[in-house]
């Protein structure tokens, strides 16, 4: 059985935060007894499990990648970063071309919990094309892939929704994990999400 370091995190960071009004991934939520940014805590959870986990960056974010090559993380910038999501996960799979499986996370998601992390990781190394978790019947992040995806992930380029295309032409060889982990399906896209979140008590 291969062991955890043939597999490899890619953290999908380098989005504009449009809809936020400014840049969430720096936005502090609590770690602990400390406040730390969003983007540190779902790259944190994510190299939990997976210790050579690289971050898709914009160039443009200096204190970002910063903060993340002090916790041990990879980062790479993107040279285009109007490519959607598919671009993205091209550039980190390119990264790390050698690698047995890749586990997908979003930065802007940093509820998930490790040990769901490591239920996905788990089933790719058991023989699952790709694995999921799920919640109360749907199916969140993060997404593990096999290599045998490689070239169809590289081939993201220009695609906007990411691998959806390749999860729906392959959704028979979805590994789904049930999991009592709300994380998988909670995101940040707006100011309101913090103020409506569950994990957050003011």
């Amino acid at each position: 059985m291969k062991s955890t370091a043939d597999y490899y995190g890619i953290l999908l960071a380098a989005g504009h935060s449009q809809r936020f009004g400014a840049d969430k991934l720096m936005h502090p939520l609590a770690s602990g007894l400390s406040m730390t940014p969003m983007a540190c805590i779902s790259a944190a959870a994510l190299q939990r499990v997976l210790p050579k986990t690289i971050a898709v960056m914009r160039p443009d974010q200096h204190s970002l990648i910063k903060q993340l090559a002090a916790q041990g993380i990879q980062t790479i910038t993107l040279a285009q970063t109007h490519g959607g999501m598919g671009l993205s996960i091209a550039a980190g799979i390119a990264a790390a071309n050698d690698a047995q499986g890749w586990i997908i996370a979003l930065a802007d998601m940093p509820f998930i919990q490790p040990a769901t992390i490591a239920q996905v990781l788990a089933a790719l190394k058991n023989g699952s094309p790709i694995a999921a978790p799920v919640y109360q019947g749907m199916r969140g992040h993060p997404v593990g892939f096999s290599a045998s995806f490689g070239a169809a992930l590289r081939a993201l380029q220009d695609n906007a929704t990411g691998a959806q295309d390749i999860l729906h032409r392959h959704a028979a060889d979805i590994e789904l994990i049930d999991c009592n982990d709300q994380g998988v399906l909670t995101d940040i896209d707006t100011p309101e999400d913090l103020l409506t979140n569950p994990f957050i008590h003011e």
